[in-house]
């Protein structure tokens, strides 16, 4: 059966998207076996002894079905290969090799076409195969060749993912070796209690100090992305929370944690012989929250412990809204966008302002972030904030820093004269 003009082109047209995804393989399979009219078509991958069937398309009741594997002698495909049987077979009772075949009276087999996938490197992969189960004396090198272009344009897939597998076991390997050296590392960030100026508070915040060098959440999106989120996430807070025996214990630790984290019964084990008052989990503005009923059963039972929830980088965009109305935090972080150069722009004043209130009708505390100016704090302590941290107060402190600072402050408090914080007028 000859392909026509018009189904030619609806063929290319798949060529010509990006590469790379086995929905787009099975997508080729289906346009090809339809419009040549055969039953099955399938690519299958040679391994040492066997080969397995990588995609399948194929109506009810097929013979083969995705993931089988077949020893390498059984039925056409290395025959045809190594040339015992040829790619195109229009009626397979023509071809004596092909009817000595138990599978081809079996299933039976009544026209095949198949044609070999090599990758760029010359090495091959497997075959790209088509059968019905009757003859069809129309087949003829047209259709050989059409097979040949699509073949092709399945090993690019086929390498694009190669390529993508690859990447993917590179970056796990990193992620791994990242957490067997340690790493990210932990610094704490202090957070002022707008009240007297004096320490309420840590941000715990990761710094990965290996290459590639970029910002923790790349290394956090990295992980999510090859599978290893929620083992990044836990090795950074055991490393965080082994830190909270150097603080006095009435200041807490604020722990960035991750919705899918949070829904899972790893978190509780980590947080398990920690007292909960001293932990404030906090949740991005970015983060995705699939199902907020389950996220207020799993903020539940941790509430109980007398853990806190801060919904961070508030004012960002919606989602920060979506998550505050919704779980009912108590603490709400201002997001550095608003706190900049809040004494100079209305605008931040009056959005900061709004949430300031929102929170005092609600029962929330807001930490104001990324504080750089005396005239910041002036103007965040006049609105109403409570909480403020950043660089003007306090740089993040590796956990050496945080003991020798809390052995100065042995005799005089841990507060605002060791840290060197201003104090502002009331």
């Amino acid at each position: 059966m000859n392909v026509s003009t018009e189904q030619l082109v609806d063929l290319v047209s798949l060529k010509a998207q990006p590469a790379a995804s086995s929905h787009s393989v099975e997508r080729v399979l289906h346009a090809l076996r339809t419009h040549l009219g055969m039953d099955v078509a399938f690519v299958s991958e040679f391994r040492d002894s066997d080969r397995v069937m990588r995609f399948v398309d194929a109506g009810d009741d097929a013979p083969i079905a995705q993931g089988d594997a077949l020893d390498l002698d059984v039925g056409y495909c290395q025959r045809v290969v190594d040339g015992r049987l040829p790619e195109l077979i229009p009626d397979t009772a023509q071809v004596d090799a092909a009817m000595a075949l138990p599978e081809t009276r079996a299933i039976p087999i009544g026209s095949h076409l198949s044609v070999p996938i090599r990758l760029s490197d010359g090495r091959l992969y497997g075959t790209f195969c088509c059968f019905g189960y009757a003859p069809d004396n129309s087949l003829g090198n047209r259709d050989l060749q059409v097979m040949r272009v699509f073949a092709d344009l399945v090993t690019e897939r086929i390498e694009s993912e190669m390529t993508q597998e690859r990447d993917r076991q590179r970056k796990r390997e990193r992620l791994l070796a990242a957490m067997a050296t340690r790493q990210p590392a932990i610094v704490y960030q202090p957070i002022f209690d707008l009240a007297d100026m004096s320490v309420a508070g840590w941000e715990c915040l990761s710094r990965f100090n290996l290459e590639p060098g970029r910002t923790p959440d790349l290394w956090f999106q990295e992980a999510a992305d090859v599978g290893l989120g929620e083992d990044l996430e836990c090795h950074a807070i055991s490393a965080a929370l082994a830190g909270l025996s150097m603080f006095p214990g009435d200041m807490y630790l604020a722990i960035n944690c991750s919705p899918e984290l949070l829904l899972s019964h790893r978190l509780d084990d980590l947080l398990q012989g920690y007292p909960g008052q001293r932990i404030v989990l906090e949740i991005t503005e970015h983060a995705v929250v699939q199902d907020y009923r389950l996220m207020e059963g799993a903020l539940a039972g941790l509430r109980k412990r007398g853990m806190r929830l801060a919904i961070d980088d508030a004012g960002a965009g919606y989602a920060s809204m979506r998550h505050i109305l919704q779980l009912r935090p108590d603490m709400i972080k201002l997001d550095i966008s608003l706190t900049q150069g809040i004494d100079l722009d209305p605008q931040r004043r009056a959005m900061a302002s709004a949430l300031i209130a929102f929170a005092r009708e609600t029962g929330s505390t807001i930490v104001a972030e990324g504080v750089e100016t005396v005239h910041e704090l002036e103007v965040l302590k006049r609105l109403g904030a409570d909480k403020v941290q950043g660089f003007l107060l306090g740089h993040p402190l590796a956990l050496s820093d945080v003991k020798r600072l809390n052995i100065r402050a042995q005799g005089g408090g841990f507060g605002s004269t060791m840290l060197q914080a201003p104090r502002v007028g009331d």
